[in-house]
């Protein structure tokens, strides 16, 4: 565990490196995607039966926010595609993962697991079809992971095929996250084996540990926090060398008391959300550890860090922008940073009802939930 942990810190130059050049071309760079490959970091959620790391929550933390420190992009491919495949060789059928999983490397896997598109049941399995957008990572993927929707049951599936059986729609055109390549996709009436099939909200896993029986959801909320503290914590330094580089010079921020101020404000913002993450995680990671199920309190508490933490991420982001002046507004670090923190903050899992949700849980009115929203 403690090797993959250090890969991301060490690879954190060869992706600052490629970053600026992955943003321009709409996807990462090959030596990065090659990096995170030859470091096993698409494997940070594979079954260790499988060759992967089953990486604890408190680890994966650390792994995320090294990524996101280097290259925002680079750790939202790296942590989508860790869950899609992941969750693919915990919970699909034996035949899936002799098909996906054995080779040189690990698979990558990507796509969309909220909206879901439309199934039919079909022999042994069942015919597909629908329209999905955000496929993060789809550009260096072999398989698709997609939600659908039995028809004649309701019930929610997530469906793995392979990329070439989707018609990929390059359209990412948008404000930050400009390298995920997050693409939409459609899929016409596709057969898929029910062994490259589970449900969606299963937390029961075929092969792997205790880990596993987080489901999918917790995966992503562990992977957002990690994000968000990441891309936060770099503006901070990058701010802090900025103001460095220039002090000694008269009116500079260096002996501003106003800046001081923002700063330190800003910092304690940011080591208070870091806290509450961990401190939530780390409670977790001792319940599944025993194998026991997380309970509503546990699963409201994960949820709550994740909003706090990407939110009070984009406030940093702001007063570093704003204090950033015209270095801020020219391209380079601190303006694709700002630009992606505000592309992570449209991610269904920090959207306004999240925290509506968590607080009619925390406050008792919701007690026989677990925390959804």
């Amino acid at each position: 565990m403690g090797d993959i942990v250090a890969a991301a810190r060490d690879l954190q130059p060869l992706l600052d490196r490629h970053a600026a050049a992955g943003e321009e071309a709409g996807d990462l760079a090959g030596p990065v995607v090659d990096a995170l490959h030859e470091h096993g970091l698409f494997g940070m959620w594979v079954p260790q039966p499988l060759g992967g790391s089953e990486l604890d929550p408190l680890s994966s933390l650390d792994v995320v926010q090294s990524l996101a420190e280097a290259d925002p992009s680079a750790a939202w491919v790296q942590m989508a595609a860790a869950l899609a495949t992941g969750t693919g060789g915990a919970y699909l059928g034996d035949e899936a993962v002799a098909a996906m999983f054995g080779g040189p490397r690990f698979p990558v896997v990507a796509g969309q697991g909220t909206r879901p598109g439309r199934a039919v049941r079909d022999g042994d399995g069942y015919r597909l079809s629908g329209s999905w957008s955000f496929a993060s990572g789809i550009k260096h993927a072999q398989w698709i992971h997609t939600l659908g929707v039995v028809e004649d049951t309701g019930e929610p599936l997530i469906f793995v095929l392979p990329v070439e059986q989707a018609e990929l729609v390059d359209n990412w055109d948008v404000l930050g996250l400009r390298a995920t390549g997050s693409i939409d996709y459609t899929i016409d009436d596709v057969h898929v084996p029910a062994a490259f099939t589970h449900h969606g909200p299963t937390e029961t896993p075929v092969r792997g540990g205790n880990l596993f029986r987080l489901g999918i959801i917790h995966f992503a909320l562990v992977g957002h926090s990690g994000w968000a503290l990441g891309v936060s914590r770099r503006m901070l330094d990058e701010l802090a060398a900025l103001v460095r580089s220039k002090a000694g010079r008269p009116g500079t921020m260096a002996d501003n008391p106003h800046f001081h101020t923002v700063y330190g404000e800003a910092e304690a913002r940011w080591h208070a959300a870091r806290a509450f993450v961990h401190d939530a995680w780390r409670g977790v990671s001792g319940t599944i550890r025993a194998g026991d199920p997380l309970d509503a309190r546990q699963k409201t508490m994960v949820r709550l860090a994740l909003y706090n933490a990407t939110w009070a991420a984009e406030e940093i982001s702001g007063a570093v922008y704003r204090a950033g002046g015209t270095t801020a507004l020219r391209a380079g670090v601190l303006q694709r940073y700002f630009r992606d923190m505000h592309a992570g903050t449209q991610h269904v899992t920090s959207a306004p009802g999240v925290v509506e949700g968590c607080g009619r849980t925390s406050a008792g009115s919701r007690p026989d939930t677990t925390g959804s929203t």
